[in-house]
């Protein structure tokens, strides 16, 4: 399950620095067995290593990417797994299922050491829900006391586009956000999918995901 990490927690410095430094995980004792470790609203989320299941829906968006590439050389996206983003405009680092960068992006990676990458990089964010997180990658609950989730740091910090893949049984489906208001933290919906159709991402992508086979986490 995903724990978080509240004020009694005597940390030498802010969770952010410290997962800047890189020190974060170590200083929590943390097993290296796939464990993630993000700071979301300035709070401590860890989470476990994702369950196969999870991992074959970011393998089929992931794919989707790659072969919308094939019959255009000039096709400029590139999709990652599971990378360190610093949100250094709201002081949280998160570690997305998927992000969707430029292929100069890419290239500048492999030339060198690349850490971390930032707001600035990113086309789209991807998160794919599990039951132990699924909370922060939504948008947070208006009404009631609002923290901020990863929805409202990726639009504050002006992520074009976000998709959500929600498996959560009780609203399965896949949502892309996009025009984010960075004053607000929020974004607008520009669709949405349910699970056993297609997922047309349009301009700049113009990608299909097939969600033909997917289903909730308790099917």
């Amino acid at each position: 399950m995903s724990v978080v990490a509240f004020a009694q927690l005597l940390l030498p410095d802010s969770p952010y620095a410290m997962w800047v430094r890189g020190e974060l995980e170590e200083y929590l004792r943390l097993p290296d067995d796939g464990t993630r470790v993000e700071v979301v609203g300035g709070e401590i989320v860890v989470s476990p290593a994702p369950a196969v299941t999870h991992a074959v829906f970011l393998a089929h968006i992931e794919r989707a990417i790659d072969r919308a590439g094939v019959p255009d050389p000039a096709f400029p996206w590139r999709a990652l797994q599971m990378v360190n983003l610093d949100l250094v405009g709201v002081g949280d680092g998160y570690i997305p299922d998927i992000v969707v960068v430029d292929a100069e992006v890419e290239e500048r990676a492999l030339a060198s050491t690349v850490v971390r990458l930032y707001p600035h990089e990113i086309g789209m964010a991807i998160e794919v829900t599990s039951e132990s997180n699924a909370r922060h990658d939504r948008r947070p609950m208006f009404g009631r006391q609002v923290k901020p989730t990863k929805w409202s740091g990726y639009a504050r910090t002006g992520i074009p586009y976000y998709l959500l893949v929600d498996r959560d049984p009780r609203q399965p489906g896949v949502t892309l956000f996009g025009e984010p208001n960075k004053a607000e933290g929020t974004y607008e919906v520009l669709g949405e999918w349910k699970f056993g159709e297609t997922v047309r991402l349009p301009e700049p992508f113009d990608v299909e995901i097939s969600a033909e086979k997917w289903k909730s986490w308790d099917a």
